[in-house]
């Protein structure tokens, strides 16, 4: 037995990559101090930036999960309330069809109502940074 360590990648050292090194860039904090950070980076960073993802979180969001919510009330009645879905409305329409038909009217009034918030809140704030970030190059 020799006493010398093993060669090659052991437990701790894993084997490396078959294809050529990744690169990749050094953390924000350890950025060279003599070299410009990158415009996008600023822009990520600005307090402009922050208001209109907030506006956009502030929307998205809580319209998502309302919107997943009620699918899933859709999808819970139609398999644990047969009786209840089969109630019929008008004909032979159905409280699922009427509830299924809401779904599409549901997403296409959410599409619409977030194209009119973006239009109105969003847009104006991204087209100032982007304003912005052009005026810079």
């Amino acid at each position: 037995m020799s006493s010398a360590p093993p060669t090659g990648p052991g437990p701790q050292e894993p084997p490396g990559p078959a294809g050529p090194p990744v690169t990749t860039a050094p953390p924000a904090g350890d950025a060279d101090p003599g070299r410009a950070p990158h415009p996008y980076a600023e822009v990520q960073q600005s307090a402009e930036f922050g208001e209109l993802r907030r506006g956009h979180r502030a929307f998205a969001f809580p319209l998502t999960i309302a919107f997943v919510l009620w699918y899933l009330v859709y999808v819970l009645l139609s398999s644990y309330a047969g009786g209840f879905m089969a109630v019929k409305v008008a004909g032979n329409v159905n409280v699922a069809l009427v509830l299924g038909l809401a779904q599409f009217l549901t997403t296409f009034l959410i599409a619409w109502w977030y194209s009119r918030h973006a239009a109105r809140r969003l847009d104006p704030k991204a087209e100032a940074i982007k304003n912005r970030l052009e005026g810079d190059a």
